[in-house]
């Protein structure tokens, strides 16, 4: 595993090449945005979801012509080792292909390449998937970056706030036990609002899934000083909140581009919700950016 700095006088950036997630944020005074790991919450980070978001029922479907995979939450990717393709001053590239391992699976011959892009206050985030094959590729891509909350000492995590840029009416899906989406059981959360406050309980039956909302666009924010992060996610129609069920002090903010399997689908990979489909040789690239307030 190697680590990498980018550097654009405002932000200081590290990623690693195992998994190809973000390390840390700084700004130049030195505070630290990201979540930085910690087994007792959370080992994770900024993990890099491929090519499932969620969870599979009983962690396999079928896929493609006869094939199965099987795999767990969030897939593959984020335990791979990515090798680096492209390296300056305020940008990076790391790319995963398919290989005999990851062909256990999910049968398929791929490339993901993750760039991360500094640019004034912000961090771009890039996947850009390839399919290598001959065959039709189904997949699903998304973020899972966690963020220090609170961010300063003297302040507790019921000082923030996340903020939409929308009113929205909004309800969750509540998840089963296996992480799975019951989507005959909903529980509301907003009511032509744009914001709601961080609780720890609201974590303690695993994410806040939003599944239905107009704004591309979600801040994790102070309520008094307005400081925090914000993350625009115009590719992805799906995003994930959460923390830790053991009251962690961070949150997460997860731009996906689809869900774990919902109980009114089959176990047909192709047939879940947001599934992305490229045909030979295609690829295409979703991005959601990063913004230090």
């Amino acid at each position: 595993m190697s680590s990498f700095q980018l550097k654009n006088g405002v932000l200081t950036v590290s990623v690693d090449t195992s998994g190809a997630g973000l390390t840390s944020i700084k700004d130049k005074a030195g505070l630290e945005y990201l979540w930085q790991g910690n087994p007792d919450f959370w080992s994770g980070q900024a993990p890099i979801l491929f090519p499932i978001c969620g969870s599979l029922r009983n962690g396999e479907a079928k896929i493609g012509d006869g094939k199965s995979c099987s795999m767990g939450r969030h897939g593959i990717a984020r335990r791979c080792e990515f090798t680096l393709r492209h390296l300056d001053s305020d940008s990076i590239s790391l790319f995963l292909h398919a290989d005999a391992e990851t062909m256990k699976s999910f049968p398929y011959d791929f490339e993901l390449e993750m760039t991360y892009r500094v640019k004034d206050r912000s961090v771009i985030v890039e996947h850009t998937v390839k399919n290598c094959g001959s065959e039709v590729m189904p997949y699903f891509v998304g973020g899972h970056p966690a963020f220090n909350c609170p961010l300063n000492e003297g302040e507790a995590f019921e000082d923030y706030i996340i903020e939409f840029e929308k009113p929205e009416t909004a309800g969750c899906p509540v998840l089963t036990e296996d992480g799975l989406i019951n989507v005959n059981n909903r529980k509301a959360l907003l009511d032509h609002a744009s914001s709601f406050g961080v609780k720890h309980e609201l974590f303690y039956d695993d994410a806040l899934i939003f599944d239905s909302l107009e704004s591309r666009s979600a801040s994790l924010l102070h309520k008094e000083t307005q400081k925090g992060i914000r993350v625009d996610f115009k590719d992805f129609d799906y995003l994930g909140i959460w923390s830790s069920a053991n009251d962690g002090p961070f949150v997460a903010i997860e731009p996906w581009s689809g869900t774990s399997t919902c109980s009114n689908e089959d176990g047909i990979f192709e047939h879940k919700r947001g599934v992305r489909i490229l045909g030979p040789g295609q690829s295409e690239t979703l991005a959601y950016t990063i913004s230090v307030l």
